[in-house]
């Protein structure tokens, strides 16, 4: 099931028009069910060609707006002329008029990948016809095994409902208005500010047990389920950045107000922790992470085995932190300094112990940069500590 948000639509619905993915419904536990994408990698490409503000979107709307329906083929390769019968070759420049006075025929209009030519017009269009489909009208039909046979989008504009359709391989996508899809990206938004929120205070309460040396499993785990979450919302929202095109430019620039440092730290806590191997590193952590189902992530014990942890490490099973994390908190300290002092010391307990003498004979530390360390470690153990107890 999907959740539908109800905006108000403008008074020229053909005007406005916005693409959108649905919403996944919440879940009981309050958690926003975000899962795996929504949308393939393919079907964003389609999306971002016919956002608003392109040449294409103009010239749906130009279409829509004279209450015509349409098929267009995005993709002019020999896959797609293998299964076009008929029509007239055009090879013209691509404008919004062409492609309205083109969609009066009765065939199918072919445009170049890129959408900058209209290749050929009032094709008929021969696809498998043992592809199954779930459609019913002619147009859609053979919109959605066109798809599912040579994976290039397909767009259908239908006359008698006013729908616009995207079809990608197995992927279908409606287009809504503007209005809706805006709404949409606001409530994400909102739900990825009370996420982050979350996100901030058990990040602050994780650096705080760092420097007492107090840190469990549990404590890493919860920090990693907080990021993911809001890795998946920002993902989506991302979506909705594409689909809106020139409409997404706000909902772009509070995405990545609220994003700042994100994903560094979800790495890092990964990197801080993580028992490394042969067969195990960083990258397989964060992608093991990513592959969690919505009711998987829920599991704190789930989410702490993609650390590849021995197994007689529980929730409640004492860890100490390699130091990445916090070295990274510490302004203009390159991160391969980092990776050098880790090195040498091994965790953080001990680097925080270290002298500024010892720390001048890791590489790439001279006195200066000891000085900033040792100072800087200071200074977050401090307001860490403050943080948590106030």
């Amino acid at each position: 099931m999907t959740t539908a948000i109800r905006a108000p639509l403008p008074a020229d619905p053909a005007s406005s028009w916005g693409i959108v993915a649905h919403l996944p419904e919440r879940s009981t536990t309050g958690a926003i069910a975000m899962g795996t994408a929504l949308r393939s990698d393919e079907m964003l490409a389609a999306l971002r060609l016919a956002a608003p503000g392109t040449p294409l979107r103009a010239g749906i709307e130009r279409i829509m707006s004279a209450r015509m329906g349409a098929l267009i083929v995005v993709g002019s390769g020999p896959e797609v002329l293998a299964v076009c019968s008929g029509g007239f070759l055009l090879d013209a420049e691509f404008t919004p008029p062409r492609l309205s006075e083109l969609a009066k025929m009765d065939g199918a209009i072919i445009v170049s990948d890129d959408c900058a030519r209209i290749v050929r017009a009032n094709v008929h269009l021969v696809p498998d016809p043992n592809i199954p489909t779930s459609e019913t009208g002619t147009r859609h039909r053979t919109a959605e095994r066109v798809a599912r046979q040579i994976r290039v989008p397909v767009i259908t504009i239908s006359e008698d409902r006013s729908e616009v359709a995207v079809h990608v391989d197995v992927e279908k996508r409606m287009l809504e208005p503007t209005a809706r899809v805006l709404a949409r990206a606001d409530q994400a938004l909102q739900i990825l500010e009370r996420y982050k929120t979350r996100l901030d205070v058990v990040s602050t309460s994780l650096s705080a047990l760092e420097v007492e040396d107090l840190v469990t499993v549990r404590d890493v785990a919860t920090v990693l389920q907080r990021a993911e979450m809001v890795r998946r919302i920002a993902e989506e929202i991302e979506g909705y950045v594409i689909e809106l095109g020139t409409d997404g430019r706000l909902v772009l620039l509070q995405l990545e107000e609220l994003m700042g440092g994100v994903e560094d730290d979800r790495r890092l806590v990964a990197k801080d922790y993580y028992a490394s191997g042969d067969d195990w590193d960083l990258g397989d952590v964060l992608a093991r992470l990513s592959r969690l189902d919505d009711e998987t992530l829920l599991d704190l014990e789930a989410v702490a085995g993609g650390l590849h942890l021995p197994a007689r490490h529980d929730l409640d099973t004492a860890v100490q932190p390699r130091g990445f994390r916090l070295l990274h908190k510490i302004p203009r300290l390159p991160e391969l300094v980092s990776d050098h002092v880790v090195e040498r010391f091994s965790n953080l307990q001990k680097i925080m112990r270290a002298s500024a003498a010892d720390l001048t004979e890791v590489e790439g530390v001279g006195d200066a940069r000891a000085r900033t360390i040792k100072e800087g470690l200071a200074r977050l153990a401090e307001s860490s500590i403050l943080e948590r107890y106030t």
